[in-house]
């Protein structure tokens, strides 16, 4: 069965980039994005809470850092890069 997605029709707030947690958000919003995954099948796929990723998607909070393997291996990518520039 193929898997339908549905269009969110509000556009994304703007993230502050001058917080990490915004830098985050902006990192993993590409690579969820390069993935192909919303945030609900990131959170099915790491066992994290929706409402956890949806956090870290909008920049109001990002994950500790026991937590960026898995966020690394669901997204296939190396913990390195998650880790946004400055």
């Amino acid at each position: 069965m193929p898997i339908t997605r549905r269009v969110n029709p509000r556009p994304r707030k703007e993230i502050d980039t001058s917080t990490y947690s915004g830098r985050f958000a902006v990192r993993l919003r590409e690579l969820r994005d390069n993935a192909g995954l919303t945030t609900r099948e990131l959170a099915e796929l790491t066992g994290v809470p929706h409402s956890t990723i949806d956090a870290w998607d909008r920049g109001s909070n990002e994950p500790k850092i026991g937590q960026l393997p898995t966020l690394a291996e669901a997204l296939g990518v190396t913990v390195r890069t998650l880790i946004p520039p400055k």
